[in-house]
């Protein structure tokens, strides 16, 4: 019993004075993505860390932030320093596809991890995948296939894309042209549109003349509610006329509000009243963010916690260990039942095709 008492303090003492096991988050803290992922995001992984009890393997663990701005060379900078001098560990989230990109290669090269819940480009699993980087929430083919081969169904074949003009979008509008073709539609025409852009009324006019059945677009964030109010403003989405937002967050649907989002399908793996245990984690969330957290924020929680579960199992915070143990447990929690990290990094979950309600049904 002595033996075991001084083991005990013995470890402890060896805790504190460890160093910490850090978990780095490159967000858009105050730009287009800022609203879906940013503090939200960060607050989603402290929730976890605090939750899985603040320490792992006698160390105490840490949750470090920055802004990336949403420019890739700003996220390489970071992350090398991140990697090289301050010590992370594992990087859970990167806004913005084109920079966590860059990012999951640098980490592949000094032997760290990268979990993406925010970026959705498909190149993650497909011809950029690497045995450090895991695609957690969703990406943009399966969204593709799902809300285009659902809009189709409803009657929209002639599809015109608005398009944000870096990979993410690209990807994309590729992926959602390819479905809505295999599901009897055609596309009649596309517009690239830069990050961030304050006024949309050229694009739309463009696509307006096209007189499509539904103007796609492949945006997100910000970007997104900005496009779709101003189609709407010049008309557009009326009568048979679809506005087809193909990455739609709750965010987005509180800004549209609902008389302009109506009738809008969208696909999402998480939202927070599907049941009880969603509910149960969004109150908890609301109580520190003010507001319900969306399918990256839970994302971020599902996969931080994961993410430690494996480090305490394996007894080492070694990159490869940790990742093989992060592959064969499944994923079971509020976030996904019986998900699957693949061996390409993908992880295999349930989504959900949702309606947006009219204020008549809300």
């Amino acid at each position: 019993i002595i033996t075991g008492l001084m083991s005990g303090v013995c470890t402890s003492a060896l805790a504190a004075d460890a160093k910490p096991l850090k978990i780095g988050l490159l967000m858009d803290m105050s730009g287009n993505y800022s609203d879906v992922a940013g503090k939200g995001s960060v607050t989603a992984a402290e929730m976890a860390v605090a939750d899985f009890g603040g320490e792992v393997i006698g160390r105490k663990i840490e949750v470090v932030a920055a802004d990336m701005q949403n420019k890739v060379d700003v996220a390489v900078s970071i992350a090398n320093q991140w990697f090289d001098v301050d010590g992370i560990d594992a990087i859970m989230d990167i806004n913005n596809s084109s920079a966590g990109l860059a990012v999951s290669k640098i980490a592949a090269s000094k032997d760290k991890l990268v979990s993406i819940s925010i970026s959705g480009s498909a190149r993650f699993t497909n011809e950029d995948c690497n045995a450090n980087t895991i695609h957690y929430v969703y990406d943009t083919e399966a969204l593709a296939r799902s809300t285009g081969k659902a809009v189709v169904g409803e009657g929209g074949k002639k599809w015109f894309f608005v398009t944000v003009d870096y990979t993410f979008g690209h990807d994309f509008e590729r992926q959602t042209a390819a479905a809505v073709t295999a599901a009897g539609g055609e596309v009649i025409g596309s517009v690239k549109v830069p990050l961030n852009a304050p006024d949309y009324s050229s694009y739309i006019l463009q696509a307006q003349a096209t007189n499509p059945d539904v103007v796609a677009f492949a945006t997100a964030g910000a970007d997104t509610s900005n496009a779709i109010k101003q189609a709407a403003e010049f008309g557009m989405g009326q009568g048979d006329q679809k506005l087809a937002g193909l990455l739609v967050y709750d965010n987005e649907v509180d800004a549209l509000g609902l008389e302009t989002a109506k009738g809008m399908m969208l696909t999402s793996s998480f939202y927070w009243d599907l049941n009880d245990e969603t509910r149960a984690f969004s109150k908890r969330y609301m109580e520190k963010m003010g507001k319900m957290p969306n399918m990256s924020q839970a994302g971020v929680y599902s996969s931080t916690m994961h993410y430690l579960k494996a480090v305490a199992a394996v007894g080492s915070n070694k990159t490869a260990d940790v990742m093989a143990k992060m592959k064969e447990t499944p994923v079971n929690d509020f976030f996904a039942k019986n998900g699957k990290i693949r061996e390409d990094g993908l992880m295999v979950h349930d989504l959900y095709l949702f309606r947006v309600k009219s204020p008549e049904e809300s």
